[in-house]
């Protein structure tokens, strides 16, 4: 794993690095761990600080679906009793020991004095450290994860040069894919669903103060390789970006291709670590997960009302098969002139049809747009169980025939995930001022003049040229 970043990102972070190096001091000293051993130890500790809030999150998102938390926030009001509410509110206590630096203000404060204990944390923040030391969480946590899971640990260069260069969005988006941005978007899933179904005493203030360090991580594994990527919001660069990153999703794999060039080679790359039939039993199990949000949302429409039988859920399943073989149809590709007439008819037709069956169930039955957005965020997830339930099982897909349906399913979830992550660069990246800013911030005022200058140099040369 290649992490791209300037050298000012890591020069900013090293005051948490100072406090993870005292603390493997300490740890050898009071038990004569070796260094390895103690590396070790962290990152485990890493690995169970990620863990604790996925099981958190599942759990909140349990209760939410089943109900248990107002109905226990209802019996403890009934009895006065506070430890139910504790219990269910103790997210906020596992923030502070998660995501906030206290140890490092303490070791500050012991160096520096109070006063310049907080001035230095506020100016750390300012750089947007913890949004770097966030994101690196999630590599660490990653990586030793699978080499848990399927073996194969080797070096895994982190990128500690200096760069200035711009890594391009196709680049940062196969290096992270998989590591942070599938992760952020299943944590951004159970919070949304915790906001939908969930119940909270306190309203919308005690949500945010419960989910704030949520939604930072999935903020920062989101958008951190872009934050810190030098000129990643200039709307010239965008624009290539993107043309780059639709060239590279939609060519074609083959003999001798490399991922670097085409999506198809890629995604045979990102399975390339799943060989033991071991990993392929934790795999399956891990991905049992995503069939949660499907079971909980069907019985939390409006639609379904207070029904909890099984045909219900049944039914869903149904018209998940339904939207499957939609998509199959409309990605369903011919080289027979005639036979193409007939096929965009055939698409025409069924999107008319469909059109005019979603509004008049909407108008005639309990089915809201808020459960059509619901239900969406169901599928969504149940597709991606589907992928991933598929991808260990390779060999028996392609014995079925559907290894290629499969692979165009993965190919429009990473479409679908590139648009999320991109839209918000294109947007801001319509704002000259958001670039300068980003330039001032990743370097001094010198080089960010510089660069500024050569920005403008590029344009009339290209007008010149033109």
């Amino acid at each position: 794993m290649v992490v791209r970043l300037p050298f000012w990102c890591f020069w900013s972070a090293m005051p948490f690095t100072a406090i993870v190096i005292w603390g493997l001091k300490v740890t050898v000293m009071s038990f004569g761990l070796s260094v390895v051993e103690c590396i070790a130890t962290n990152i485990l500790c890493w690995l169970m600080t990620v863990l604790t809030v996925y099981v958190f999150l599942y759990g909140r998102a349990y209760l939410a679906f089943s109900g248990l938390d107002q109905g226990i926030s209802r019996r403890s009001m009934l009895l006065g009793n506070t430890a139910f509410n504790a219990v269910l509110n103790a997210q906020f206590l596992v923030q502070i020991g998660v995501f906030t630096a206290v140890p490092m203000i303490m070791g500050f404060i012991l160096e520096l004095g109070l006063l310049k204990a907080v001035f230095s944390f506020i100016t750390m923040q300012l750089q947007l450290c913890s949004v770097f030391f966030t994101f690196s969480l999630g590599t660490r946590t990653h990586y030793f994860g699978r080499t848990i899971l399927h073996g194969g640990a080797k070096y895994r260069a982190t990128g500690r040069g200096f760069v200035v260069q711009h890594i391009k969005f196709a680049d940062n988006y196969r290096l992270y894919s998989r590591s942070h941005f599938v992760k952020a978007l299943e944590v951004a899933l159970l919070l949304i669903v915790y906001i939908a179904y969930g119940y909270s005493q306190g309203g919308a203030v005690s949500y945010i103060l419960l989910t704030l360090s949520s939604w930072f991580l999935v903020i920062s594994w989101l958008f951190a390789p872009y934050i810190f990527n030098p000129s990643g919001f200039e709307w010239q660069k965008t624009v290539e970006d993107f043309d780059d990153w639709i060239n590279w999703l939609l060519y074609k794999g083959g003999v001798g291709v490399k991922g670097d060039n085409s999506w198809e080679s890629w995604w045979d790359e990102e399975q390339a670590h799943i060989q033991t039939i071991r990993g392929r039993i934790l795999e399956t199990i891990l991905s049992l997960r995503f069939f949660l949000f499907q079971y909980g949302i069907v019985y939390k429409l409006e639609l379904t009302g207070k029904s909890t039988s099984v045909s219900i859920y049944g039914l869903s399943w149904v018209v998940l098969a339904g939207i499957v073989i939609i998509f199959k149809i409309f990605t369903f590709n011919s080289k027979k002139a005639n036979f193409q007439l007939f096929l965009r008819f055939v698409q025409g037709v069924i999107s008319l049809s469909l059109i005019t069956a979603l509004i008049l169930v909407v108008i005639f039955t309990k089915l809201s747009v808020p459960d059509l957005f619901a239900s969406s965020l169901a599928f969504v997830a149940t597709g991606w169980a589907i992928l991933c339930l598929a991808v260990p099982w390779k060999g028996v897909v392609r014995s079925l025939g559907l290894w290629d349906s499969v692979r165009e399913f993965a190919r429009m979830y990473d479409a679908g995930m590139g648009i999320i992550i991109f839209a918000p660069i294109a947007m801001l990246s319509w704002f000259p001022f958001v670039s300068t800013f980003q330039s001032r911030l990743l370097f001094n005022q010198a080089f960010s003049r510089g660069l500024e200058i050569s920005i403008i140099l590029a344009g009339n040369k290209a007008n010149v040229q033109v």
